[in-house]
């Protein structure tokens, strides 16, 4: 309990401006909107999108390695993780392949 004081102490004297997620310039992260365009800029939603055979056998081998652990729950998991990417691989696929078909078409 009085680790839980001190800590509410130390953050009841900190003002708003005294906070760590700010932005360089000054504007609060929290206030942001990181869809719209800065500057030229537009930042990506999913930005793992050329890493998607990394992250299928990342989480493969995390899976692999938690199931010899004896962590059904966590091996499942990490299985869950790497079919959802290999989904959006095959997604990507289906999608180049329909522009390389649409591309050829008109040519």
């Amino acid at each position: 309990m009085r680790s839980f004081r001190n800590n509410h102490k130390r953050m009841r004297n900190r003002s708003v401006n005294d906070r760590t997620f700010k932005r360089s310039n000054g504007i609060s992260r929290l206030n942001s909107d990181f869809g719209n365009i800065d500057n030229g800029f537009k930042r990506k939603n999913n930005r793992n999108n050329g890493n998607v055979e990394k992250l299928i056998t990342k989480y493969n081998e995390l899976a692999r390695e938690a199931l010899s652990n004896g962590d059904k729950i966590l091996s499942e998991n990490y299985y869950q993780y790497a079919d959802h990417f290999l989904r959006i691989s095959i997604e990507q696929k289906e999608r180049q392949k329909d522009k390389s078909q649409s591309t050829s078409e008109t040519n």
